[in-house]
């Protein structure tokens, strides 16, 4: 059965939470914006699997889920359909619009655009960087800010005996560069030996839940492989092709 239309106020409560990346308070919300996802704003992204609520104290906390992200960026290549009057709503409108150029232009996503550096220790624009050698998926934008390249360490395939979770941090750390960068499934994977893909998929999608780990999809599908495409894992109903593990 197909969502429901989100209304446009409900709409705007989901770009509110696109744009903190973290879980937020109403209270919070009330102070920095000078409005709660109460009612049926918030039953509407509750139902409709955009957003988790929960309970804390009196009041509730509000975090986008991947199905939220996945809607936001649908939002953002389309357009808001949802009815809203007045110049804040026209403004809201031309914003998210608007936004693809910058999208399109930079080749970067919603996630690293809106992503919380000041929650993630040592991140900055340099790290941010996609360590994606030996392919075509990385933006040129990205390359320009990249180090000179220096011969990597040969790199070996981890025993598939281990734990896959330290498999993936092993793997992670034969290919990143440097510290806090973005590294392709497409490069992971075939370091994870004889790892089954399911339990790989499963431990990424436990992963994504911890503290030091981000995965995010490649929004400019345009500079996708096939290799990418097929390397990429579905969480939610969005397929992420980067992982970032903290130091």
């Amino acid at each position: 059965m197909p969502d429901k239309p989100l209304s446009f106020s409900a709409t705007c409560a989901l770009l509110i939470l696109m744009a903190e990346d973290r879980e937020v308070s109403n209270p919070e919300l009330k102070e920095k914006y000078g409005v709660t996802v109460t009612g049926k704003e918030r039953t509407a992204l509750n139902d409709g699997g955009f957003v988790t609520s929960r309970r804390t104290g009196r009041s509730f906390s509000h975090v986008l889920t991947d199905k939220g992200w996945h809607h936001a960026s649908e939002l953002v290549r389309d357009g808001i359909s949802a009815p809203g009057t007045g110049f804040a709503a026209a403004a809201v409108k031309a914003l998210v619009g608007n936004l693809q150029r910058h999208i399109d232009r930079s080749e970067t996503s919603l996630a690293e655009i809106f992503g919380r550096e000041d929650l993630v220790p040592g991140l900055n624009e340099s790290s941010m960087a996609e360590t994606t050698a030996g392919t075509t998926a990385e933006p040129i934008a990205q390359q320009s800010i990249a180090p000179p390249p220096i011969a990597p360490p040969p790199i070996k395939t981890v025993p598939a005996s281990e734990d896959v979770e330290t498999l993936i941090r092993k793997a992670y750390a034969q290919l990143a560069d440097r510290p806090n960068a973005w590294v392709s499934l497409t490069r992971l994977r075939p370091l994870l030996g004889d790892a089954p893909r399911d339990e790989v998929d499963a431990a990424l999608c436990h992963m994504i839940g911890l503290p030091d780990v981000r995965l995010v999809p490649w929004e400019n599908q345009k500079t996708l492989t096939q290799a990418d495409r097929e390397a990429a894992v579905v969480i939610g109903d969005q397929p992420k092709h980067r992982i970032w593990i903290g130091a």
